[in-house]
């Protein structure tokens, strides 16, 4: 059994069989349509979302888990024995990591390690499966929090949006705002970067927003091995699927993944974003 527990939060999005694998907890945020609000990824999967989406009249919102979710969650892992590492959204987008700080103040545990991923979906899972990795090896609660540090300094994401209506919208757009009022016609290019949204460049087309993202991951993770790489996307999978193809292919990366973004993180990038995740080194 492992020394230490991982939670992270449903924003990171991981694949199902690997949360089942190293038994990672997942708290989820909520997103509220139209009056409703769901769990993300319990009670509406994006392909609803997206289709609630196309129907509403107004954009979405979302909002963080409450302490009391978390303090139930870390009492529950504490009782049966385990130390916890909590790996979560970024706090300059999400309000996720307080909640998580204001439960381990009231516990009042050393035994849980809450860490601010500096970043967002696949690019914290990314943090999140290196830490479930060392957990289920048999690594200590400082181990376990020694490697996700170290994560959050090896991970990237790169990302196009189809729109920054959203980001505009949701208050998210950070340094992208200086794409506003010359949107016509050009592929926004946006990078997270010290834990908020910012602005690389922009491009003429779809294709060259694509293939600049891969040369971004070229760029950034300057040939150091391993290079895991997760696509993830906003409602377009037969693109993200492309540009996977297309990113092995020019990056040969160790490990690859391919998945969605949760109804959370689409309600602040909008329908038709494609991004790579990256952690090289590790």
């Amino acid at each position: 059994m492992n020394k230490v527990a991982i939670v992270t939060d449903s924003t990171a999005y991981l694949p199902a069989e690997l949360i089942a694998e190293f038994d990672i907890k997942v708290i989820p945020l909520a997103v509220i349509l139209d009056g409703d609000s769901y769990a993300d990824g319990v009670d509406i999967t994006p392909t609803q979302f997206y289709t609630k989406l196309e129907k509403s009249s107004s954009l979405p919102s979302t909002s963080q888990p409450p302490e009391a979710e978390f303090v139930s969650i870390f009492s529950e892992l504490l009782n049966e024995g385990k130390d916890v590492v909590a790996i979560l959204i970024s706090s300059g987008i999400s309000g996720t990591v307080n909640s998580a700080l204001q439960a381990k103040a009231e516990l009042g545990s050393d035994r849980v390690i809450v860490i601010d991923s500096k970043t967002a979906a696949m690019a914290t899972g990314l943090h999140v499966l290196a830490a479930a990795r060392k957990a289920a090896a048999g690594g200590s609660l400082k181990e376990v929090k020694e490697i996700a540090l170290k994560a959050q300094q090896q991970t990237n994401v790169v990302f196009a949006v189809h729109t920054l209506e959203f980001l505009h919208k949701g208050g998210r757009i950070g340094g992208a705002k200086r794409f506003l009022g010359s949107m016509l016609n050009i592929k926004p290019i946006l990078e997270m970067n010290g834990g908020l949204i910012e602005a690389v460049e922009s491009v003429r087309t779809q294709k060259r927003a694509l293939g600049r993202l891969i040369s971004l991951v070229e760029e950034k993770s300057a040939g150091e091995k391993p290079l895991r790489l997760a696509v993830f996307h906003s409602n377009v999978p037969e693109q993200a699927q492309a540009l996977l193809k297309d990113a092995e292919n020019a990056l040969s990366p160790d490990e690859t993944f391919l998945t969605e973004l949760s109804p959370v993180i689409g309600t602040h990038v909008g329908p038709g974003t494609l991004a790579i995740a990256f952690m090289h080194g590790l």
